[in-house]
């Protein structure tokens, strides 16, 4: 599995460690990603994604309908 939202598509991004003599060395920053079932009341189950803290929020903001409309149009669209 991916360290990607599916939602927002929020993936680990690269950066630099800094000692305290200042030496760089590289390292990656991961999303906070959780996974989480919602249930989908017109399916009449479950559906569980991969999804960061924000990603929740836009759920809460939206709801899961509109959520998972997004998601499909999305992975057409890439197609």
């Amino acid at each position: 599995m991916s360290k990607q939202c599916q939602i927002l598509g929020t993936h680990a991004s690269t950066g630099n460690r800094v000692s305290h003599s200042h030496r760089k060395t590289k390292r990656t920053f991961s999303p906070n990603l959780q996974t989480k079932r919602y249930w989908v009341p017109s399916l009449g189950h479950t559906v569980t994604l991969t999804v960061s803290v924000k990603g929740m929020k836009t759920i809460d903001r939206i709801g899961i309908e509109a959520t998972l409309a997004r998601i499909r149009r999305n992975q057409n669209n890439n197609r």
